[in-house]
């Protein structure tokens, strides 16, 4: 049978979320990606429900909210199921969002697609062979094999990544000893419960507007069973009636599923050419929306690292930088998930545990250290030397004076470029920062702005932000931002200056 071949500069295999967000921000850093996709079209379910202040946060700096439609947000999360105030977090999109995930999958695929990424559905990866310069791999089509040739290639393929498996990465970690059963049910009339812990087991019921009710179930003490596909909802009604003793056999499911509290990690996020990204990197059990959540931070941090390397001018050491930033970023998420799991899903066992933190919630320094934890606005990055506040975290929403008008940070990380912001309104010290900076002006905009005297760069005068939106330099020496866009953005396209480390360039 002939093998129909297909180039390009990136294969992400995976259509989800995850996929789909790296997709797009690599179409923005200029390479031509084609994403092959097991499933011939969406499922339509909707396991994800929530996001996280950064993930809207990063939504809201290409664009998307605009995209994604009605959302809601809910001020009280949880952290273990006891509640969590989120409303106080410094974000303008302080909260959780609740957005069904089909609806996220559906506007990123979109979005990606508008980019000009390729997307082939009903395309599974059976082979991949990873060489010196380039991945050669096949996948089994609707009109027969396709061979697909990349100078990279990303699995974004979920918990059982076909990527992971065929390209020989560890994932060690634990098996699951616990297990929640969820469905999405129509037709039944239940109270609302909000982590409701009963005698026997843990119960969970939310009713959505169109009057389908996500139920979630545990039974204390139960072991997992092995299973080789999704459960009956004859099992979820069983145990729903020993948990709550009401019977909700009259629904009409729409899905069933059951995840356990397995806690893996690969160690590590690249294998030369080949590199995972989401559930394919790291599994946990989905408490919060953490797991997609943290997907999708992946693909942001991953994108334009990955389109500077097949572009050619990523600095050495920067596509190693995905692993060394999210690789400790992703264990200490399966970190706080597996203390929630306890919280959530241990018997009587854990009830003093509970109330201890119950009474440390109260204080708002716990509250918002794990506030700032599960809304991933705590990640910072070791970007360089510096002891700036600033120096590694997010760039916060600020509005700013331009000499064009009015302004947002938001709105100037658009494009996913770079961008050094200059806050100093001081003439001497333009002089010096600008000529420097526009030598990389194909992968940084210079903008002088005034941000609002109580806004979070109220003491900043100047910062270099990365397309992700994490700040890589502030304040500091003209020089340390020489050393930082170097970092960063590698040698400029025509650089006739001495580099930081003594190369004369060309």
């Amino acid at each position: 049978m002939t093998v129909r071949r297909v180039d390009t500069d990136v294969v992400v295999v995976g259509a989800g979320p995850v996929g789909l967000l790296l997709a797009g921000e690599l179409r923005l850093g200029g390479v031509t990606v084609v994403v092959v996709e097991r499933l011939s079209a969406p499922t339509g379910e909707s396991r994800a429900s929530q996001l996280n202040t950064r993930t809207v946060e990063i939504f809201d700096q290409r664009g998307l909210l605009e995209r994604l439609g009605e959302t809601r947000r809910e001020d009280v999360g949880h952290f273990g199921g006891l509640p969590l105030d989120m409303s106080r977090l410094r974000s303008v999109h302080a909260g959780h969002w609740k957005v069904p995930q089909y609806r996220t999958e559906a506007m990123l695929g979109a979005w990606a697609s508008d980019l000009g990424a390729d997307i082939r559905r009903g395309h599974e990866l059976r082979e991949l062979a990873a060489g010196p310069d380039r991945v050669d791999a096949e996948a089994d089509g609707p009109d027969g094999p396709v061979g697909l040739c990349a100078k990279y290639l990303v699995g974004c393929d979920g918990e059982q990544s076909a990527v992971r498996l065929l390209a020989g990465f560890d994932f060690p970690g634990t098996e699951a000893t616990r297990e929640l059963l969820r469905t999405d049910v129509a037709g039944i009339d239940i109270p609302n419960r909000r982590f409701q812990r009963c005698e026997n087991g843990l119960a969970i019921a939310a009713r959505r507007s169109d009057d389908v009710t996500r139920v979630m179930v545990h039974e204390f003490g139960r072991p997992v069973r092995p299973r080789t596909g999704t459960p009956q909802f004859a099992e979820v009604v069983d145990a729903w009636a020993r948990t709550t003793g009401e019977d909700i056999s009259g629904g009409r499911p729409i899905w069933v599923d059951a995840f356990g509290d397995a806690s893996r990690q690969v160690t590590h996020y690249r294998r030369d050419r080949v590199l995972l990204a989401g559930d394919a990197a790291h599994r946990q059990m989905p408490v919060g929306g953490q797991a997609l959540n943290l997907g999708l931070q992946d693909a942001v941090n991953l994108g334009w690292k990955l389109a500077a390397q097949v572009r050619g001018w990523a600095p050495a050491g920067l596509l190693d930088s995905y692993h060394d930033e999210r690789h400790p970023v992703g264990a200490r998420v399966l970190t706080n998930v597996e203390a929630q799991t306890i919280l959530l899903l241990g018997g009587s066992e854990v009830d003093a545990v509970r109330t201890v933190f119950g009474e440390l919630l109260d204080g708002p320094e716990a509250r918002g250290h794990l506030a700032g934890m599960v809304s991933g606005l705590d990640v910072r990055y070791q970007v360089g030397p510096g002891e700036h506040p600033l120096l590694g975290a997010r760039l916060p929403d600020c509005e700013l004076t331009t000499e064009f008008g009015r302004t947002t940070t938001t709105l100037l990380l658009r494009s996913a470029r770079g961008l050094l912001l200059d806050l100093s309104n001081d003439s001497n010290r333009q002089a010096g920062l600008h000529p420097a900076a526009m030598k990389w002006s194909d992968r940084i905009r210079t903008v002088r702005a005034r941000a609002a005297p109580d806004s979070a760069l109220s003491g900043a005068a100047a910062v270099l932000v990365r397309p992700d939106g994490h700040i890589a330099w502030t304040d500091d020496s003209e020089a340390d931002m020489q050393a930082a866009l170097y970092r960063w953005f590698g040698a400029p396209a025509a650089d006739t200056e001495d580099s930081p480390t003594g190369t004369r360039k060309k």
